[in-house]
């Protein structure tokens, strides 16, 4: 039996501990064998070396985490904890300053896999529940890439699976045709770019905004190409978007399989191609879970429960 402790010089207690410390508890149900004794700065240890050894290893990769974000949730110390300890630091990924100084940054770990790994390949698929922040992150990667001038232009896509893509019915032009179905894409850009930078980008068509239906017989290169809500896509439409990839472009495809619209009897497009493409090593595939919602703490229990 050893003793040891770890002191807490670079982050508070408060946020480490959690309220009513739900978090160190939660830290210590995964070292029931080991004696954890926090008291204000200090965390005191107690048992086999190898015990206490693989606490600081945890602590150390939690502590690094908390410094750098200045924040930590029950969902991050259950990833760190429990899946990702393979992932040394989290490196200080800021994507960006956005609209009035704000960092935009990967907020989990797997975000910041997204960042990494999106610097290193040139297609990826991006899956996970809604509320990850895959999307998100993506259309921060390639604003980056717009302001930085690596690309010509940004292209977000989505199938609009709601009207059919069928779209002509409706009044008003392109864009009002288009809004229910892409908001979401925009409340996005509205939330890294001034409301003039935004409008100078789209009226220039630096930005575009469109359905997939309108990336048929296009050629996009230099261009940063995402496609949301992918598993609403069709084999054939997939197919067809993948194959849009021109020289210099970079596309993120994401998308929720537990969240296809599409009639039961067809295979949703972005499942069969994440498995006929696994095997190709130029594409990357990321993997969100319900631990990586970033939105309230209920979503995490309602994807729970409708998993069930």
């Amino acid at each position: 039996m050893v003793k040891d402790k770890i002191v807490l010089d670079l982050v508070s207690p408060l946020d480490l501990y959690g309220p009513d410390n739900q978090y160190i508890n939660l830290i210590k149900s995964h070292f029931l064998n080991l004696k954890i004794i926090p008291r204000g700065t200090e965390i005191f240890l107690e048992g086999k070396q190898v015990q206490v050894d693989e606490f600081k290893q945890s602590m150390d990769l939690i502590l690094a985490y908390l410094h750098q974000n200045q924040s930590i949730s029950k969902n991050d110390i259950e990833r760190l904890m429990e899946k990702d300890l393979k992932f040394d630091r989290l490196s200080d990924n800021i994507v960006f300053f956005g609209k009035n100084g704000i960092k935009i940054k990967p907020k989990n770990i797997n975000q910041n896999k997204l960042v990494e790994l999106s610097f290193k390949k040139e297609l990826l698929f991006v899956l996970g529940p809604a509320g990850t922040g895959k999307t998100y992150i993506s259309i921060a990667l390639a604003v980056k890439a717009l302001k930085e001038k690596k690309i010509k232009k940004i292209i977000l896509t989505r199938p609009a699976v709601e009207a059919g893509e069928n779209l002509g019915f409706l009044p008003g032009d392109l864009y009002d045709k288009l809004s229910p179905y892409m908001q979401p894409l925009y409340d996005s850009l509205n939330d890294m770019l001034s409301k003039e930078k935004l409008n100078y980008y789209m009226t220039n068509n630096y930005i575009e905004i469109v359905p997939l239906a309108f990336m048929r017989g296009r050629t996009l290169d230099k261009a940063f190409v995402i496609l949301d809500e992918a598993q609403n896509t069709t084999i054939n439409q997939m197919k067809m978007f993948l194959t849009r990839m021109g020289a210099s472009s970079r596309f993120i495809v994401c998308g929720d399989t537990s969240q296809i619209d599409l009639p039961k009897n067809q295979e949703s497009g972005l499942i069969h191609a994440s498995r006929v493409l696994q095997s190709i090593n130029s594409i990357g595939f990321i993997n969100f879970d319900e631990k990586d919602i970033i939105r309230h703490e209920l979503v995490q229990s309602i994807i729970k429960a409708y998993k069930k």
